[in-house]
This record gives structure tokens, sequence and C-alpha cells, in this order.
């Protein structure tokens, strides 16, 4: 991928699945710092599903519910991005997050639905929430995310041009609520610091709150 983008914006990779709470506050946040930050966010699709199809056997049974819905939504965001192109893709996901997360819908057929509306999509696109169609386009979406920060982690997966012109790739950050203004700012410049750090790989704590959607 270019580390330019075509207005000279610093172009900031995004993989996301629109099943995860936490993806979701992270790209509100990023939304932020395309305002104060010279930044371009490209979207792309990767899945929770696809992520731990072979460890299924070692997750709590309503984990694995979960991950059996989270097949439709990924599918329908792709079918999109390959009919009408990858612009569509960051709006769908908002349409797609605003629907499960603000609004409490939940990954259903019917939000899926909703928002493919509210972007004013083909309603068909649903259909592609049960097709293979365009697994193997899902799956090279997803793998292209994973290779750069490998599998134990999950999403967000964010990727940034890097001082050697190779992408710096993180997980994360995990944040709630999303920053927003100088606060977004002053975190995604930290966050570029730790991560083009030579040798740097983690900083964590106990999460003690759930997403806080606005």
């Amino acid at each position: 991928m270019s580390d330019s983008s075509a207005n000279g914006k610093t172009p900031v990779d995004f993989w996301f699945d629109p099943l995860c709470p936490w993806a979701w506050m992270t790209s509100r946040w990023m939304l932020e710092v395309e305002k104060v930050r010279d930044v371009e966010v490209r979207w792309h699709v990767m899945s929770l599903a696809v992520l731990n199809e072979d460890r299924l056997d070692e997750l709590p049974e309503e984990y694995r519910e979960l991950l059996a819905k989270a097949w439709g939504p990924v599918r329908v965001v792709i079918a999109a991005q390959q009919k009408f192109g990858e612009q569509i893709t960051g709006p769908l996901y908002t349409a797609m997050g605003t629907r499960f997360h603000n609004r409490g819908e939940g990954p259903t057929l019917e939000a899926v639905a909703g928002a493919l509306e509210d972007v004013g999509l083909p309603a068909e696109l649903i259909e592609y929430a049960d097709s293979h169609t365009y697994d193997t386009e899902l799956r090279a979406s997803h793998q292209e995310g994973i290779e750069k920060v490998g599998q134990d982690v999950g999403t967000p997966v964010i990727a940034v041009p890097g001082a050697d012109g190779e992408q710096v790739a993180f997980f994360g950050p995990v944040v709630t609520p999303a920053p927003k203004g100088e606060a977004a700012a002053k975190l995604w410049d930290g966050t570029l610091l730790v991560a083009s750090t030579p040798g740097f790989y983690e900083i964590k704590r106990t999460r003690t709150q759930g997403p806080l959607f606005d």
C-alpha cells in the first residue's frame, strides 16, 4: 500500500469487524483524528469468525454463538465493496456500527438491512450474508491485516507508514469513551510514538468498564 494518498495526507489502514464494540470505539476515535491530524483512514474488513475458526472448541458457548452471527455483516460489507468500490466501506461500517452498538440493535439481519438502506445500497445485498461468494476476498482482507500484527490479537488493527517506508501496525488502542478534539490528537501522537519504537510490543491493563457509546 502507498505511504501517501492522492490528497497528500498520510494513509492510515484500519481493519475492523463490525461486530466488535471496542473496534467501533477505536474507529470513532480515528474519525476524530482525521479532523485534527493530516491523516486519511482507509477501511478494511477483518473477521473475528475467521480469526477464531480453528479454536472454537476452546471458546465459551456464548462466544461461539456470537461468532456464528459474525459472518453475515462482514460478508455483506465485502460484497458491497466488491460491487460498489472501496469508498463505500467506511460509510457502511458507520451505518452498521451505529445500529449494532449505539442503537443497541445488535448484529441482526434486520440491522444489516437497515444499514444498507441508510447508505443507499441495494437491499438485495443482504443475500450475501449467507453466501460464500466473496469469502476468498474476505479472507484475503482479513489476512492482510493479521499478517502485520500476528494471530494473537483481535480487531482493530491499524497500520501507518514507518520511518523506513514499511508499514508499522498495531492492535488497538482500546479506549472508552472515544477521545475527541485535542485529546484524540494526543492519543494518536502517543500511539504512533510507541508503535514506531523498535522492539516495543505491548501496554495493557485490565478493563474496568464497558464501551461507552455516544
